[in-house]
């Protein structure tokens, strides 16, 4: 098929129809897998179930994919304990006073949540289900208060244990260390920006996000509400320093630091007096669920992307790359246009899966730092979990709110969001050395 086609024109063919068949609305696994299987088949023949056993096996034998497990898992018995939840309230009543406070909580919040999940469902559902209601009831404006949810469940892919980070360090061979804490400026950036939205405006136009009223102010003294959030924020706090702490000092692997964090947040659990076998079995279950579908995806997408790599579409583009006259800064931004452009109808596992292997090497030929590039890569992937028509923090609040929400309600709040993370990836992209400061102090 190769010769009659040429090798351009078969890699034009096989993401014309991969990008297709996404569109149409089919399981993105079943997608990659299904059309890498099928042009796996008209190249190489009943052989190329040998290529897949082997991406198989290759990509399960990897060690690093077991944080995966361990995170997911520390995530879920946070959630269904009810914890975020707990968190959540506490610096509501901290925030309430300000106009647009319930929003900056919300933030606030998602930050301090991300850095102890690194799931992005997961913060979104907890927080839509916590703070939603809390801000209809306070009068905010249904845009506001969807693209503020939407917008703080993403930060989860930044903040350490992002499970993004850890399955872009498996992929491109960095050290997942490294990757991890570089996060942590781009997620405080980000989380800054959308902070400062809000407050600016809210101050100029107060309606959109009320303040508490004076009465219920008074309901519940300052040193009250101070007390009560420095009680919710301990407990996550310390677990966040422990995992953060054992990577960053080399007392710990990520993946054992995975292990810590599993059993950090089943102690929290303990002392917060919320352990029932009921709780357990829905954070077993929740867990099993999201690491099949990480996996499966990640197994699907291996072998699509060993397919085109196999009959030359890699090098295809690199030579385009290459022979195009952009440079170095053209190139770039073509590559980051395209990440943008998919990752509205495709998610993160399956855009890595498919670009990094071929831009990574690119990025490297002309000079850039793989672990900035990726970090940088990292970032303009949320905009695969907010931007329309298909970003999965959406769909996640759309499926919580129970009629109180419409499409349009969502679409119109999560855009100025999108603007801002596009805002916060420029600020990654003039400043790298800010982005390589932290990973550059882990040996």
């Amino acid at each position: 098929m190769i010769e009659v086609l040429g090798v351009e024109a078969m890699s034009v063919l096989m993401l014309a129809v991969l990008i297709i068949v996404l569109m149409l609305g089919h399981p993105i696994a079943f997608v990659f897998g299904g059309v890498g299987l099928i042009f796996g088949y008209l190249l190489r023949g009943p052989s190329v179930m040998y290529m897949f056993t082997s991406q198989c096996m290759g990509t399960m034998d990897s060690g690093s994919l077991v944080a995966v497990v361990m995170f997911i898992f520390m995530a879920s018995l946070l959630v269904k304990s009810g914890i975020a939840e707990e968190l959540f309230e506490a610096i509501r009543w901290l925030m309430g006073p300000l106009r647009g406070g319930v929003a900056i909580a919300v933030i606030v919040v998602c930050m301090i949540v991300a850095a102890c999940t690194g799931i992005v469902g997961a913060s979104t559902v907890a927080m839509g289900l916590a703070a939603l209601p809390v801000m209809m009831k306070y009068g905010y404006e249904k845009g506001l208060a969807a693209g503020t949810i939407c917008a703080g469940g993403t930060l989860g892919i930044m903040f350490p244990p992002s499970i993004m980070l850890i399955v872009l360090a498996d992929l491109t061979g960095l050290s997942a260390g490294k990757l991890l804490v570089g996060g942590l400026f781009p997620g405080l950036v980000l989380g800054g920006l959308y902070i400062l939205y809000i407050a600016i405006r809210c101050g100029l136009k107060p309606e959109l996000g009320p303040a508490l009223s004076a009465e219920e102010r008074a309901a519940v003294p300052v040193s009250a509400r101070l007390k009560r959030a420095a009680g919710s924020m301990l407990a996550p706090g310390l677990l966040i320093l422990v995992v953060l702490g054992s990577i960053f000092t080399g007392t710990t692997t990520v993946r054992e630091a995975s292990g810590v964090g599993a059993v950090g947040s089943f102690l929290i659990v303990l002392a917060h007096r919320r352990f029932s076998w009921r709780m357990l079995r829905e954070a077993l279950q929740s867990t099993a669920k999201s690491v099949a579908m990480v996996m499966f995806i990640i197994l699907s997408t291996n072998c699509f992307t060993a397919v085109f790599l196999d009959f030359g579409g890699g090098k295809v583009i690199m030579d385009y790359m290459v022979a195009s006259g952009l440079g170095k800064w053209g190139v770039f931004f073509v590559m980051m246009l395209i990440i943008f452009i998919l990752g509205m109808p495709i998610e993160w596992v399956g855009i890595i899966y498919l670009i990094m292997p071929i831009f990574l090497p690119i990025a490297v030929k002309f000079g850039m730092d793989p672990l900035w590039f990726t970090i940088c890569v990292a970032v303009n992937l949320q905009n695969a979990f907010l931007s329309p028509p298909a970003g999965a923090t959406m769909f996640y609040l759309l499926g919580i709110s129970k009629g109180i929400l419409t499409t349009t309600d969502v679409f119109r709040g999560v855009m100025p969001f999108v603007i801002l993370q596009l805002i916060g990836l420029t600020v990654c992209i003039a400043w790298p050395a800010a982005v390589l400061w932290l990973p550059n102090m882990i040996k």
